[in-house]
């Protein structure tokens, strides 16, 4: 199935990106971590065949780690300003944004602190959302959010406006006002994003060959791991 594959990225920048890493690490590697993972993500999202990438960015990039690699993968992709006053209506606007530039494709939608994520991953997402009997997909997270939304129709992610985000409850308040709105929602595999050093050195552990993996052991702070 055809479908557009959205990430929504922050640029990032030091002192802005990460700052929960930038208390242990510093703002600056933890901005390099999340450049990292961000073009960790633009590789796998280019190499997902049969579809069609869109970033949705916020942040000055040419504040940005990397600012110049980053670039570069952007202008392989469709490149869309958020817009919102808070993290769950740009989610929501962003979507709907996609949906306009790509009417009639359906919309899988990850963050940039996934570097884990493969093709694979994606190709089965979406072909789970492809599926008879399923309106949309859901990917929980280990922290209880979630890590990627699919949605056969985009303008069904209004109902992430009354979703509190970054919670430990985000994941679940998300499955029920989808299911809320009639949607039949199938979930897909659980996976750890990356906000404190422990789920990095977990995350770098699953993907060793990673950008990522390689800025983690740069750091040589395994002891401050928590």
């Amino acid at each position: 199935m055809s479908a557009c594959l959205l990430v929504v990225a922050k640029a990032p920048v030091a002192g802005l990106a990460k700052t929960r890493l930038g208390r242990v690490v510093g703002d600056r590697a933890a901005a390099r971590l999340a450049a990292a993972a961000l073009l960790d993500t633009l590789d796998t999202v280019l190499a997902t065949t049969g579809t069609v990438p869109v970033v949705a960015l916020t942040g000055r990039l040419a504040s940005a780690e990397r600012a110049d690699e980053i670039g570069a993968a952007l202008a392989r992709c469709t490149v869309i300003p958020q817009r919102g006053n808070d993290f769950a209506e740009r989610l929501a606007n962003a979507h709907l944004d996609v949906a306009a530039g790509f009417a009639g494709l359906p919309v899988f939608q990850i963050g940039m602190d996934t570097p884990q994520l493969r093709p694979n991953i994606l190709t089965g997402a979406l072909a789970a959302l492809a599926a008879d009997g399923t309106d949309a997909v859901l990917g929980p997270a280990a922290d209880g959010g979630w890590w990627g939304l699919g949605l056969r129709s985009p303008a069904e992610a209004a109902v992430l406006r009354a979703v509190p985000m970054s919670r430990g409850d985000t994941g679940m308040r998300t499955w029920l006002s989808l299911r809320g709105a009639g949607l039949r929602v199938r979930q897909l595999g659980a996976l750890s994003d990356v906000d404190t050093m422990s789920d990095a050195l977990r995350v770098a552990g699953m993907a060793p060959r990673s950008r990522f993996a390689a800025e983690v052991a740069s750091l040589s702070l395994v002891g401050a791991a928590r």
